[in-house]
């Protein structure tokens, strides 16, 4: 009887070491997609648009300059007071409607003789009249030689190569809209009709697009090899869905250039480049040659902020840490801060790591999924460890004035390009994404360059490509 009991004693055991287990395993479980459910687009990388109706509060986030936004105020909305604001100031005219005086309002004399003791102005500011289709006929005579009996045509401009053809003022706006503005070319047939009374194709919008990128691959090179010798550029990739298939378009981006392309892989990285590269630490970006790194912070933060919320102290204090050097480096005269400074700085970072390694060695070890492979760790480790391996290149902002705090920059150029996959939902052939994104290289850095983008395409149609001072 005790034989029996020992027995089962012992089998009631292992059930419940097996049940305890079990139980820690679907605690971490429920614990991980309670934390999947909490995340948005402040404490990860979801884009805004994945939060749906309940956007969550953006306050204290960080802005396109890398500079940190102030916190929310109860403020109402509009110009404050004491702000100077900015009104529609009057301008020179293009014409001025005159009128005399020639009655008193009050008395109701005569005053046509009366000299004008000055003049009240008053502009109004609206657009011409919209224009119509201009049609130009180049009749050029045709004659016939006496002595060889051939004719003889007089030369036609450059360009003038068909008996009816549209011109390239026409092409480039039909271009900027398709290309700057994402408009579907069966609205830009609308468009061009209920604007300018012409009827265009949905083909030959198509081929205008097409004529353009043609005329760019010089230029798309020039900007590459711009940005391949800057000192600093920015890195980034995102989806791109073309024929059917997901792809991937990159971007090599800096205030001033901007450089699309387009790849079946999405490690069809860059080569050639130097100096400091800004990116998300994809760790494909490591295996690039001849470079140094600087990660963005932005991440950094959202992912802390994460860790914060789940109550990890370390996090929170790497935060303020981050925060406060990104202002210190933003009011600094020098836009680098002094080495005491750095020195300090460094010197806080390494006791938050230090103490977050501490926090997560003493906690239980997460559940083992298989005998084989590394030990899993928590999401929090993990960023210990490469905010302790990859110090340099989180802090570098501190060190070079030319580094800013984030990879927004890089995050900024991938946006409307995004807008345009959400407008028309994919490519259909690869030979359209090269079109579309060498042009969007040309109307990037354009942007960033100042120049006027209209008079830019019109440019190209003409045959100039754009130069660089």
């Amino acid at each position: 009887m005790d034989m029996k009991l020992e027995k089962m004693i012992q089998e009631l055991l292992a059930r419940i070491d097996t049940l305890e287990r079990e139980n820690a395993r679907l605690k971490e479980e429920i614990e991980q997609l309670k934390k999947r459910l909490s995340r948005n687009s402040r404490n990860s990388s979801k884009p805004p648009s994945s939060d749906g109706l309940s956007r969550p509060n953006k306050n204290n986030s960080v802005s396109e300059k890398g500079k940190l936004k102030p916190k929310a105020t109860k403020k109402q909305s509009g110009g404050q007071k004491g702000h100077n604001g900015n009104n529609l100031g009057q301008a020179k005219p293009d014409e001025v409607v005159t009128k005399s005086v020639t009655s008193c309002d009050h008395c109701q004399s005569d005053l046509s003789d009366i000299k004008a003791q000055g003049h009240v102005r008053r502009q109004l500011h609206d657009l011409p009249e919209m224009p119509k289709l201009k049609v130009i006929e180049y009749c050029h005579e045709k004659k016939c030689c006496p002595n060889c009996q051939k004719y003889t045509t007089a030369s036609f401009p450059e360009g003038i190569n068909a008996p009816v053809q549209y011109g390239n003022n026409l092409k480039s706006y039909a271009t900027y809209l398709q290309n700057q503005h994402f408009i579907p070319e069966q609205r830009i047939q609308q468009l061009l009709e209920d604007l300018f009374g012409v009827s265009v194709a949905k083909a030959s919008i198509a081929e205008f697009s097409q004529t353009c990128a043609d005329q760019l691959i010089e230029f798309e090179q020039m900007v590459l090899d711009q940005l391949k010798n800057a000192p600093v550029k920015h890195l980034d990739e995102t989806g791109y869905r073309i024929c059917s298939k997901t792809q991937w378009l990159h971007v090599c981006s800096n205030a001033d250039y901007t450089y699309y392309h387009v790849s079946p892989k999405r490690k069809s990285l860059l080569s050639g480049l130097t100096g400091i590269v800004v990116h998300d630490h994809w760790k494909s970006y490591f295996t690039l040659e001849g470079i140094s790194h600087a990660l963005c912070n932005a991440h950094h933060l959202r992912e802390l902020r994460s860790l914060a919320e789940d109550g990890e102290i370390w996090a929170k204090r790497m935060m303020r840490l981050l925060r406060k050097s990104c202002h210190l480096v933003n009011i600094s005269d020098q836009s680098v801060l002094l080495p005491n400074k750095q020195v300090l700085i460094s010197k806080i970072y390494d006791r938050i790591v230090a103490d977050g390694l501490k926090y997560h060695e003493i906690l239980m070890p997460l559940a083992s999924v298989g005998k084989r492979g590394r030990k899993k760790r928590r999401t929090g480790h993990n960023l210990l460890l490469r905010l302790r391996d990859y110090k340099n290149d989180v802090l570098r902002f501190i060190y070079d004035s030319e580094v800013p705090f984030t990879n927004n920059q890089a995050e900024n150029d991938l946006r409307m390009m995004k807008v345009k996959q959400k407008v028309s939902g994919c490519f259909r052939s690869e030979t359209g994404a090269q079109k579309f994104v060498r042009i969007r290289t040309l109307l990037s850095t354009a942007r960033k360059q100042g120049w006027k983008i209209i008079d830019t395409i019109a440019d190209v149609f003409n045959g100039k490509v754009p130069q660089f001072n």
